[in-house]
């Protein structure tokens, strides 16, 4: 019992360090600016630009904005574009290739904590887009071509805060931090319990016994055996969970930069049980196109896994 107690009271201990410490400032720099640039009309400026160019891989005005939000804000943020998408009469076939590429890119809440951490942020946030390029594409044009291609009548219009005066300025950057609390708040549960189930699993050998079982096959393809552990938290407790057991294997040593780096097109990304969980909520139909949309992911998911690993 006061092995039990030690575990859960050290695991609470780096879950509420890795959330307020790193996480929260981060976000709250990082959704301040986002956000800021929604309310001068930047986003909307780039997102009119982007359209156009991004139309034959599947993605509409919306669908590029849902891109610029997993990217800079958090996973759980295109859940409100998906779910617009859906009411404002987008198609099944762009609603899949759009949600596809969501599941395939890297998350804002994991990537810029572990950008801290030593991972190198440009070139994952460049695979990060082409990851995601490809599994729409993939989506649009393979796995859901049987979708339907009808779409209502659309409308497209972001609609958010404006920051045309102090006032409005400081409005945005009060929301901004709310929002940043929130999602920092909310990680730390998952974060708890991954870290304390990954602890009890060290302390019961567990880990060792599986790690010993399946190195000789790792290191055949010259993979960190690391990555076991960090594999069985990402799927099952997702990237939260596997960002806190990463932080806490790197400051024990037990993995390396290097193996951070080689692996984040392979466990950056939403497409996990909670996260697809989560993405799912947006609507009826969003939920009616995952199974398409998860081959596509799987193939975005695949092109960063390879470009990672050639980095």
């Amino acid at each position: 019992m006061d092995l039990l107690t030690q575990i859960i009271l050290q695991a609470g201990r780096s879950a509420v360090e890795l959330a307020l410490f790193v996480l929260l400032p981060i976000m709250v720099v990082m959704l301040s600016l986002m956000r800021m640039l929604e309310a001068r009309g930047a986003i909307d400026w780039v997102v009119a630009r982007l359209a156009p160019l991004l139309r034959p891989a599947g993605l509409t005005g919306l669908g590029v904005f849902a891109a610029l939000q997993i990217n800079f804000v958090s996973f759980a943020a295109p859940v409100a574009t998906l779910a617009m998408m859906e009411g404002r009469g987008a198609s099944d076939r762009h609603l899949a290739a759009t949600l596809a590429m969501v599941m395939a890119m890297a998350q804002a809440n994991v990537t810029f904590p572990m950008a801290a951490m030593g991972l190198s942020f440009g070139p994952a946030l460049l695979l990060s887009c082409v990851g995601g390029l490809a599994a729409a594409a993939a989506t649009y044009h393979v796995f859901g071509r049987g979708l339907s291609s009808i779409e209502g009548p659309l409308d497209e219009t972001l609609r958010h805060p404006v920051a045309d005066d102090t006032k409005g300025v400081l409005d945005v950057i009060n929301r901004a931090g709310a929002e940043a609390f929130k999602i920092s708040i909310g990680a730390i549960p998952m974060l708890v319990l991954a870290l304390v189930a990954v602890m009890a699993l060290r302390a019961s050998g567990g880990i060792d016994l599986l790690t010993s079982l399946l190195t000789p096959l790792l290191r055949l393809f010259d993979l960190d055996p690391a990555l076991i552990l960090l594999t069985l938290t990402k799927y099952i407790a997702g990237g939260t969970a596997m960002m806190g057991v990463m932080d806490e294997m790197l400051k024990s040593g037990n993995t390396s930069v290097a193996t951070l780096n080689a692996s984040a097109g392979f466990l950056i990304h939403p497409f996990d049980v909670a996260g697809v969980a989560v993405l799912i909520s947006a609507g009826r139909r969003v939920a009616a196109v995952w199974k398409p949309a998860a081959l596509g992911a799987v193939i975005g998911i695949a092109v960063r896994t390879i470009g990672h690993g050639l980095l």
